[in-house]
């Protein structure tokens, strides 16, 4: 099981950051409790090597952004399986899709459930329509536990940098 833990950023202004980028807000159940939110980067890698640093290599991830995630260990399983957590934000590695580069998380344990009953994250790069790179669409779904926590839109921006972040390592000379 693999696992990213990530570290504590102050609260920015997300709406202003993400004006660049898509996001959406939407509930499929309660307004109030459930809700998803969405982002696409552009990046310069190409979706084979995005999925890739997620599906069988998410201990890179903490090379490629140290100052976001502090690193990523494998408790249990084999790398680039459906088997994954970790030890401050325990991720459960639920599908992998090689064919469409997509990956899905589920939080089990760790400082977000303190205020989501669920947590899921799925990560999916795709071509870009014109010319090189990848399009990378970060989709949070999750049901918080009360009316008075917000939707985690910080996180967006979060996977906004994360992106940003291991294009610029995928494009360095190994």
């Amino acid at each position: 099981m693999a696992s990213l833990a990530r570290t504590g950023k102050p609260e920015v202004d997300v709406a202003k950051k993400l004006q660049h980028v898509h996001h959406t807000i939407t509930s499929t159940k309660s307004p109030a409790l459930t809700g998803k939110l969405e982002v696409d980067v552009e990046i310069k890698a190409s979706p084979e090597q995005f999925h890739d640093m997620f599906a069988n290599k998410p201990h890179h991830v903490h090379r490629a952004c140290s100052d976001k995630v502090q690193g990523c260990d494998l408790q249990e399983g084999e790398w680039g399986k459906v088997d994954g957590k970790s030890k401050k934000a325990k991720e459960v590695i639920e599908a992998v899709d090689p064919g469409k580069k997509l990956i899905t998380f589920r939080e089990i344990d760790g400082d977000i459930l303190e205020e989501y009953k669920s947590f899921v994250m799925t990560i999916q790069a795709s071509p870009k329509s014109e010319g090189s790179g990848s399009v990378v669409r970060w989709t949070m779904e999750y049901e918080k536990l009360h009316q008075g926590i917000d939707h985690p839109k910080t996180l967006l921006q979060l996977a906004v940098d994360i992106s940003k972040d291991i294009d610029a390592y995928l494009a360095k000379p190994n």
